[in-house]
């Protein structure tokens, strides 16, 4: 590489990063990880917000598993082509806020803990803007995982709901488990029960409400209700990862 070339490089990395300092919210940051990790932790900044972000509760715990560096998880990071946020981030951390390493969380994600609840993130795991996380029993997602803009993932049906013959209530909140190496879609709606295989690719508009994981792997879903559309389908995750590492990850 020539000297020209690599002065070149070298200053549009500054200017990235003099970018990205800008747009972080400080005040938040700063707020967030003294609060809720011992000092030595809390010192490297794991957690970092960006934009506004109103904080409900944070009551709860969170965890990160793994050796801890600076920006590790990411709320509020612009890493979609829309760059414009709503401004209508919020977090209720009531209960157990679990992460497997490095995650990241787009504009406007709305996120909720109820106490005694458990919502899990595996590693490289990416939120896209205006998603809905609420949790009221156990959600977990797996390594590699994305879920597409607009989706909601809801283990609760919020009113308890009755069989009008006999009297019989339905069950109001069930675990939800999302497998690895998944693609979920724009507007996605992920509910009560719902379990996915590893590399499983969800249509955009899909309805997802029971355990889908006897399906196998490299598998498509789709349709409201969710059935199986094809097999042997899967994301070209090995090829995109480098990309993925540097586009859908925080580096300051």
């Amino acid at each position: 590489m020539s000297l020209k070339k690599l002065i070149s490089k070298i200053l549009a990395s500054i200017r990235w990063r003099a970018v990205l300092y800008c747009q972080i919210n400080w005040i938040k940051t700063v707020y967030f990880n003294f609060r809720k990790f011992p000092f030595n932790t809390a010192r490297k900044m794991p957690v970092i917000f960006f934009g506004r972000i109103s904080f409900q509760d944070l009551r709860g715990k969170i965890i990160i598993n793994g050796p801890i560096r600076t920006a590790m998880i990411g709320f509020g990071h612009q890493f979609e082509q829309a760059k414009i946020s709503k401004g209508i981030a919020e977090i209720a951390l009531k209960g157990k806020l679990i992460f497997n390493g490095p995650s990241n969380l787009g504009k406007d994600v709305f996120l909720y803990i109820e106490e005694n609840a458990q919502c899990e993130f595996g590693s490289m795991v990416t939120v896209g803007s205006d998603v809905k996380i609420v949790c009221t029993e156990s959600i977990f997602i797996g390594d590699w995982t994305g879920i597409g803009y607009e989706s909601q993932i809801i283990d609760t049906n919020s009113h308890p709901m009755m069989n009008s013959l006999t009297g019989e209530y339905f069950p109001m909140t069930g675990a939800i488990k999302i497998g690895s190496h998944n693609a979920c879609s724009n507007r996605v709606s992920i509910m009560v029960g719902t379990k996915t295989p590893d590399y499983c690719v969800i249509a955009s508009n899909t309805v997802c409400n029971k355990d889908y994981s006897f399906l196998g792997n490299n598998i498509l879903i789709g349709g409201i209700p969710a059935k199986l559309l094809k097999n042997n389908y899967t994301r070209d995750w090995e090829n995109e990862k480098p990309l993925l590492r540097i586009y859908k990850s925080i580096s300051l």
